[in-house]
């Protein structure tokens, strides 16, 4: 057999070569994301069957008849050891089975794919905010540390930091929509306009865009425009003092000492050295940042109406469907999940250290 000059190098070293290697670091990737959503089914399962609802009410109804309820729960599968329905469950789960939501009569994976691209938009547009403010203040606060232009950063943040993400959400309407009228009320866009433009994405901007309706259009962006503007607040706080952090400790370091003593002016010392070296722990900030408002933007979502995946599971909870609660916490917590392997994918083609 013959072998390739690179693979006898590795061969001489004990190293396998960077083809098993790199075979090895994905098998033991997916095996850690199999391991974490097995972890996270095996957790909303215990949760559904130790909440003091009954699964067999919620489906016949209270008034059914004794025969009617025993056979609704033998084909529920309730009657076997715990186990076994432990299994039957991850079965389902893993055919894209989430069930049957006892509110809307429809299956939770319909119901999860028409509310979901609204989140996906509202956390989407909020993120581009927080990032293209939060960095270059986080950046402009490091450099400037200590003076007057930190002090006003890292009051900003501490501010949007430590507020209520509710509080701001209903002073936001009182001030911009009740009093200022700047943008539209709650909702995704005025009722007059429902059901006009084709779903396609699920994301009214972009599916008014493709179908050339530009009123639509700009009239879903009055409405985005204050609750993304508020959890972009929130997400901006987060990233410029992480960003300052990052970018104060990168300061410090030597090599900026002689690229400075080099005469480098000082904006190439920011932006090509310090600047470049602070990118690869922020992407998982901005990662993680993105994660918290696919999943944490349940009060905003609330607050303004917004038919996102947040008030589906609020509302599912209110009205014991599990089946709903169990399904939209499954899919936040596979889209945590996917956003942090993604992220660390990213983290790689950064850094080709970490490859």
């Amino acid at each position: 057999m013959t072998v390739l000059p690179h693979e006898e190098k590795h061969r001489r070293r004990g190293q396998p070569p960077p083809f098993l290697a790199s075979l090895s670091r994905l098998a033991g990737t997916m095996l850690s994301v199999l391991l974490t959503m097995i972890g996270l089914l095996a957790i909303t399962f215990i949760i559904g069957r130790v909440m003091p609802i009954d699964p067999v009410l919620a489906v016949v109804g209270e008034r059914a008849s004794p025969e009617i309820y025993e056979a609704t729960r033998k084909a529920m599968g309730l009657d076997r050891p715990i186990i076994v329905q432990f299994g039957l469950y991850l079965r389902d789960i893993f055919s894209g089975d989430l069930g049957t939501s006892t509110l809307t009569a429809r299956p939770v994976t319909e119901d999860i794919a028409r509310v979901f691209p609204a989140t996906l938009e509202l956390a989407t547009i909020a993120t581009l905010i927080g990032t293209l403010l939060g960095v270059p203040m986080g950046v402009l606060a490091a450099v400037k540390q200590g003076r007057l232009v930190d002090q006003i950063i890292r009051l900003v943040g501490l501010f949007g930091y430590s507020m209520p993400i509710f509080w701001l959400g209903l002073m936001g309407l009182l001030v911009f929509y009740g009093i200022l009228g700047w943008v539209s009320g709650p909702g995704r866009i005025d009722v007059y306009y429902d059901g006009i433009v084709p779903s396609v994405t699920g994301m009214i901007l972009v599916d008014s865009l493709l179908a050339g309706e530009r009123d639509i259009f700009w009239n879903a962006v009055s409405h985005i425009v204050l609750p993304a503007s508020i959890l972009g607040y929130y997400s901006l706080a987060y990233i410029s003092r992480m960003t300052r952090s990052f970018m104060l400790e990168q300061l410090g370091q030597e090599y900026i000492i002689t690229a400075r003593v080099k005469g480098l002016s000082e904006w190439a010392v920011i932006w090509r050295h310090a600047a470049r070296n602070v990118l690869v722990p922020l992407i998982t900030v901005i990662a993680l940042s993105y994660a918290n408002l696919l999943e944490g933007s349940v009060l905003t979502e609330v607050i303004f109406a917004w038919p996102g995946i947040g008030s589906y599971i609020t509302t599912a909870l209110l009205s014991a469907d599990m089946n709903a609660v169990m399904g939209g916490t499954i899919v936040v917590g596979a889209v945590f999940i996917g956003i942090n392997l993604f992220s660390d994918l990213l983290y790689k083609l950064v850094d080709p250290r970490a490859r």
